[in-house]
C-alpha cells in the first residue's frame, strides 16, 4: 500500500507544481503560458529526477553487498561518492576502479568505468566478451504529451535490471 501511496505522490506532483505556479504568477504578476510546452525543462526535471533513482537503488545495493562483506574498514567495500560542482553526478569506488554516472546534458546520461591508469570502458553486455573503450549512454526521448522514456539503444530501460548489471560487472571487475 506505501508503493501506492508514493507512486500516487509522485505522479501528482505535476498538478501541485501547477498551483503553485498559479499562486507565484498572481503574486508576481509574470505569466507564463507556454512553460509546459518546452521539452529542455522536462527533460532537465526528468534527469534530475532518474539520476536521483539511479542513485538510491545503487547506494541500497552497495550497502547490501557491504553488509555482507562485513568489516567496516575493509578495503573490499565499495565507497559511493557525489562528483563535485556537478547537479547530482556520482561514482562508486573500489580497488582503484571508479563506475561514474554523469549526466552529460539534459538528455543523456553516461555509465562508465574509469581506472587509476585513466583508461575508461563500459560494462560488458551478453553479447560481448570484452568491454569497449567507451561509456554507455542512457539517452532521453520525448513522446507523444511530452512523456519522456529513457532508453539505452533504442529500448526503454528497467532501472532494477540496468542497476543489477551494472553493480554485478563493477563488482566483478574491481574484485582483483
Amino acid at each position: 500500500m506505501e508503493q501506492m501511496t508514493t507512486e500516487t505522490s509522485a505522479n501528482t506532483t505535476w498538478i501541485e507544481n501547477l498551483a503553485l505556479d498559479e499562486i507565484n504568477m498572481e503574486e508576481s504578476g509574470v505569466i507564463n503560458f507556454n512553460e509546459h510546452l518546452n521539452p529542455m525543462a522536462l527533460l532537465e526535471d526528468s534527469s534530475i529526477k532518474i539520476m536521483e533513482q539511479l542513485k538510491d537503488k545503487f547506494e541500497a545495493c552497495l550497502t547490501k553487498f557491504n553488509q555482507f562483506r562485513g568489516e567496516r574498514h575493509n578495503p573490499k567495500l565499495i565507497k559511493i561518492f557525489k562528483i563535485s560542482n556537478t547537479v547530482n553526478d556520482f561514482m562508486l569506488y573500489r580497488n582503484s576502479l571508479k563506475l561514474v554516472v554523469a549526466r552529460r546534458s539534459a538528455d543523456v546520461i553516461t555509465i562508465g568505468f574509469l581506472s587509476n591508469s585513466g583508461n575508461l570502458f563500459s560494462a560488458r553486455m551478453n553479447y560481448e566478451s570484452v568491454a569497449s573503450n567507451k561509456v554507455h549512454e542512457i539517452k532521453a526521448h520525448v513522446g507523444a504529451f511530452n512523456e519522456i522514456n529513457w532508453k539505452f539503444q533504442g529500448e526503454n530501460i528497467n532501472m532494477n535490471a540496468l542497476v543489477r548489471h551494472y553493480m554485478t560487472e563493477f563488482i566483478k571487475a574491481s574484485a582483483k
